[in-house]
């Protein structure tokens, strides 16, 4: 990831089109960070996870102006591989969430570890994307 891009312009970016190319080059503007899948995989997981971070709304817990997103393809010792997606700070590059998808040693297909309990557990665990994104969408109060 050459370029950091906050994730409002990242929803725009996604929405016109422009990480939809395999071409590496397209999907490290997109956020890839890291993986071990075949490049040629990362197109389509950017459509997947992307579904997902398009729909991040203004007043939740993500910061669209001043968090960015990136991609991470994930090769533990012991398990397949999975991915997940994190939300950092612009200024300083410090996650604030990590959202592991399909990971083996979670019972959910979504698991949110944040800053907020220093991603010692789940804040949240869902199988649904909806709730996912009604859960990032909501504020710390609601």
């Amino acid at each position: 990831m050459e370029e950091k891009m906050n994730v409002r312009s990242w929803q725009k970016a996604f929405n016109m089109g422009r990480f939809e190319s395999p071409k590496r080059k397209t999907q490290i503007d997109a956020g890839w960070y890291d993986w071990f899948c075949k490049d040629t995989s990362l197109a389509g997981k950017t459509k997947r996870l992307g579904t997902i971070v398009k729909q991040v709304k203004d007043g939740g817990k993500i910061d669209l102006d001043n968090y960015y997103v990136w991609f991470k393809n994930n090769c533990p010792l012991n398990g397949p591989l999975f991915d997940d997606f994190r939300f950092a700070k612009m200024s300083d590059g410090e996650v604030q969430f990590t959202i592991q998808v399909n990971c083996c040693w979670n019972n959910n297909k979504f698991t949110v570890f944040g800053r907020k309990n220093e991603f010692k557990e789940p804040l949240f665990k869902t199988d649904s994307q909806k709730e996912l994104v009604k859960w990032l969408n909501e504020s710390w109060e609601a």
